[in-house]
């Protein structure tokens, strides 16, 4: 999972095209503007009309649910589509392409802003039942046979907007009517004689929206956003739906209503243009002696991550397999709040809001392809605490350093040889395994085995975080840190296991900073090792289980025999500026591969490397070029668990063909403005799984980051 630190955009061609209609008109910087009149406001005027285009792939999410249903006039249980965090959603079988265009007017009220708007997008949703509904009594058929289609090709809505008005942004509210058209289509076949009888019908849908959003005003006239709806188009009247063949068949009556989450990338243009304030640097100059600029600090983040991946080789699936022919969106949202109780003592708090599946609904890809994809993935806003704590530092005289304010630092002053203490729930990448050229995939790779240690089994909850204390010694020339924290209750769990003294997670770093004389250039290199004991189970014990003939399914014999065993392994680290513009980033990590991997992915050992360069030498210095490459195995008994059928963490394709999965990454970061950036990125995985039997597969995807 990602550890690191508001929302925004079924082909590759539709993610790499949609956020990227934006005309950016470049600003030259002013350095001897004077101060601005003090009655100038410091929020956008938003008013007027707008138009705009959106679009979402694989970021839309519903189901059908029927009932109550009769066959013949009898009645049966109430049955609901597949939606599209199923896996019967995640392949070729279906997509979730919705775009279309909006308009609106805006009225606003010193920073309140109110309007109406209407939006028309088309629709790729299908959803489909599986034809093992119970109710329809076909448990024996082809488990591929759908009996119940509901595709969906048009929505409509009217809306109205509240909001409010800070800096560039508007954040807002929502409420208002939708429409939606709806096609059924049935297929029931007899299985006595092999054949089938179809049916289909077309209805229309009127109900309620609510959503929010959230816009950013990139030029005086274009604005990007994200949009959340929640759609209920409620219940239809009891409609027929074709016989089902044989003698306990009959006519099929029912009913259906819809529910729908879904979340959009925009594209807003006012012909009137925008009044837009001031940035901050034009109207308050930098005080270099000033190092607290207050007791509060409020920071904001969104990144929104749209992934496709074309058709592969792919001779049979797993449970958890990599499948064809998909797209998914990923969104989160972050508040930073951090207050400065004490010169030394500071508290921290992180809610979050996180949307979206990785492909595969985060399956398929031990070195996943999505830093954003979380194993907790909704496919609604789901709002977590992710980090509160306490930060305690005592500081040990000398020379000090002055720390800036900016997300979960309050700005303040310390002294270069310090003590660290932190105690509350936070995410083990905050504070280890750092590298400013490959850590945070709302930045930078997207790839887990590029912007982390991947055999790094840190302990952690499904987002990525988890809860303890941390303690650094910190001087010029190096740091040294460890932590000691709650594992899950057993791999892959959302619950911490709350016996820390008899399950927890050891983990210590030792951090040399240099500057290479012959380059004059910074690097680090960081050294860190690890030791968890958590509920596992030793891969040799299942395997020889399984082959034994005592356990039919080698996942019974994983439940069966899991108990608290250690895991141990460890890391090494490099950063090296080579350039001022240029940065070579490098990593080695294992772990001894006897047991389960509890908490991040099913990799043993991990080499990765690459290279990031700075835009400088095409006068674009804030654009970033970043390629790297990476090469992940199991231990041997790791692979003869997976062969035998065991599913992990993250891959399990019910048998496997070892070989080494290889991945290549490359992605430019386009600076839009100061507070937004556009990323596009590609990967090639070669083995996905491990399983020479699948793939290669190429991934696409963009990204777009604001914050604040």
């Amino acid at each position: 999972m990602r550890t690191r630190s508001v929302p925004l955009v079924r082909t590759a061609a539709l993610i790499l095209t949609t956020p990227l209609l934006v005309p950016v008109a470049a600003r030259a910087a002013d350095f001897a503007a004077p101060r601005p009149d003090a009655t100038r406001p410091t929020y956008t005027d938003w008013s007027g009309g707008y138009v705009g285009l959106e679009g979402s792939a694989g970021g839309s999410y519903g189901a059908y649910n029927f009932g109550p249903t009769t066959i013949g006039g009898r009645p049966i249980p109430a049955f609901k589509s597949g939606d599209s965090t199923g896996r019967s959603d995640q392949g070729r079988n279906a997509t979730t392409a919705v775009g279309g265009v909006f308009g609106g007017w805006t009225w606003q009220a010193g920073p309140w802003v109110y309007g109406i708007e209407a939006n028309l997008d088309l629709a790729n949703l299908k959803r489909p039942v599986p034809a093992t509904v119970a109710g329809f009594g076909y448990a024996d058929a082809d488990p591929a046979f759908n009996v119940v289609r509901a595709k969906t090709n048009l929505y409509g809505a009217l809306r109205a907007r509240l909001g409010y008005s800070f800096d560039r942004y508007l954040i807002y509210g929502t409420f208002g009517l939708t429409g939606a058209n709806a096609r059924f289509l049935a297929s029931y076949p007899d299985l006595d004689t092999g054949g089938q009888t179809t049916a289909q019908r077309e209805l229309g849908y009127v109900g309620f929206t609510l959503g929010a959003g959230v816009q950013y005003a990139i030029t005086d006239s274009l604005a990007l956003g994200i949009d959340y709806r929640y759609i209920d188009l409620g219940g239809s009247r009891r409609f027929p739906l074709g016989v089902v063949p044989g003698d306990t068949g009959g006519p099929v009556t029912t009913r259906a209503s819809f529910t729908s989450n879904q979340l959009f990338a925009r594209l807003m243009w006012f012909p009137g243009g925008l009044k837009v304030p001031p940035d901050p640097d034009e109207t308050a100059p930098h005080d270099p002696d000033n190092g607290d600029t207050g007791r509060f600090s409020l920071h904001g983040q969104t990144t929104l991550i749209a992934q496709a991946v074309p058709g592969f080789r792919s001779p049979y699936e797993g449970a958890q397999s990599l499948i064809p022919h998909q797209a998914r969106q990923t969104t989160t949202a972050t508040i930073f709040l951090g207050l400065k109780l004490t010169d030394s003592t500071e508290i921290y708090y992180n809610p979050e809001f996180s949307q979206g599946f990785g492909l595969s609904r985060t399956l398929g890809v031990a070195g996943f392809v999505n830093g954003e994809a979380q194993k907790a993935g909704a496919p609604f806003p789901k709002l977590r605490s992710n980090r509160y704590y306490v930060k305690q530092t005592f500081g040990l005289g000398g020379e000090t350093v002055d720390v800036p304010d900016g997300p979960n630092q309050v700005a303040t002053r310390y002294d270069a040889e310090r003590i660290t203490l932190i105690a509350g729930k936070f995410a083990l990448g905050d504070f280890f395994d750092g590298n400013i050229y490959a850590h945070d995939p709302r930045v930078d790779f997207f790839n887990w085995s590029l912007w982390g240690a991947s055999a790094w089994d840190f302990p952690a909850n499904l987002p990525g975080f988890t809860q303890g204390v941390y303690a650094e010694y910190n001087r010029p020339e190096f740091a040294i840190r460890a932590a000691y924290t709650q594992v899950p209750k057993e791999p892959s769990s959302d619950v911490l296991d709350p016996r820390v003294f008899r399950r927890a997670g050891l983990n210590v770093e030792f951090e040399e900073r240099h500057v290479l004389p012959w380059l004059e250039q910074p690097g680090k290199i960081r050294i860190g090792l690890f030791s968890n004991v958590g509920v596992s189970a030793n891969n040799r014990d299942v395997v020889t289980l399984t082959q034994l003939g005592l356990f039919d399914d080698i996942n019974d014999a994983v439940a069966a025999t899991r108990r608290p065993r250690r895991k141990t392994g460890g890391y090494i680290n490099l950063e090296q500026g080579l350039t001022p513009e240029l940065g070579l980033f490098a990593r080695a990590s294992l772990n001894d591969g006897r047991t389960e991997n509890i908490s991040f992915t099913d990799i043993d050992r991990s080499f990765s490397g690459g290279l990031s360069l700075k835009g400088k030498a095409w006068d674009r210095p804030d654009d970033t070029i970043g390629i790297g490459a990476a090469m992940n195995g199991l231990s041997p008994s790791h692979r003869a668990a997976f062969a035998a059928g065991y599913l992990g963490l993250l891959i399990g394709d019910g048998r496997l063909n070892y070989g080494t999965e290889r991945a290549l990454e490359t992605y430019y970061a386009l600076n839009l403005t100061k507070f937004v950036t556009l990323t596009f990125d590609y990967q090639f995985i070669d083995n996905p799984g491990y399983n020479r039997d699948r793939g290669p597969a190429h991934f696409f995807a963009s990204r777009l980051h604001a914050d604040f």
